[in-house]
């Protein structure tokens, strides 16, 4: 059934998204330095200078997991591939790609707005809203009660995915592909469709990456743009 549901979800969203392939992709990680990106972790104290928790280790973009905060790219984006290759590097771990991100530490003072494409270990390719909605079939199985659901604070905001064994063990590289084309994302992780929502309220932003209590290594981060029809 799960898969029944997979492979309708693909082509009903892919019949009507009236999209072509992804053009040349683009690397937002120059393997060097953060250029392209800014910091915004924020502090208890606005006189005292935080830690930046985003360094460049071995040509690779490392999020420390403290303190907590986030990357966002300084560009907006819309109608786009983006293909992350990321690892836990040492335990299971929790850290996510945001995608339409917006007014900054809009939720609990931290979260940008925006659609966060989980990568917590056991759970990558959940979707969580954070200000921002999106719809997925059978959502009240994977959200809960509509009457809990919302994108704030005490809200129903995560909507689980559709698989239990897309990711590698830790220490192993994992591939996250996000599809974003008009109102719908597309999730995949090491080549399975996990998740695929629809008429989500916002379709463009910046792309932010977290530090989440959990170190986690990047190695890439390309994006493509789609061309619509």
């Amino acid at each position: 059934m799960k898969s029944f549901l997979i492979a309708f979800m693909a082509t009903a969203i892919g019949s009507t998204s009236g999209c072509s392939s992804p053009r040349q992709p683009q690397s937002l990680f120059n393997g060097r330095d953060l250029s392209g990106w800014e910091v915004d972790v924020p502090s208890p104290d606005s006189s005292v200078r935080v830690r930046n928790p985003f360094i460049v280790r071995d040509g690779m973009l490392v999020s420390l997991g403290e303190p907590r905060g986030h990357l966002l790219t300084d560009s907006s984006y819309r109608d786009y591939r983006l293909e992350v290759e990321y690892r836990f590097p040492a335990t299971p771990g929790n850290s996510g790609v945001l995608v339409h991100a917006s007014t900054p530490r809009a939720l609990y003072g931290m979260f940008p707005r925006s659609i966060e494409v989980q990568m917590e270990s056991g759970n990558a390719g959940d979707f969580w809203c954070i200000l921002e909605d999106i719809r997925v079939p059978d959502m009240e199985r994977r959200r809960g009660p509509p009457a809990d659901w919302g994108t704030t604070e005490g809200k129903a905001r995560r909507i689980q995915n559709l698989t239990n064994d897309s990711e590698k063990p830790v220490g192993e590289w994992n591939t996250m592909v996000i599809e974003a084309v008009g109102h719908s994302i597309r999730v995949w992780v090491n080549g399975d469709l996990v998740n695929v929502g629809s008429d989500a309220t916002a379709d463009r932003g910046r792309i932010a990456l977290q530090s989440e209590g959990s170190e986690v290594e990047f190695r890439k981060l390309s994006l493509a743009p789609i061309s619509r029809q």
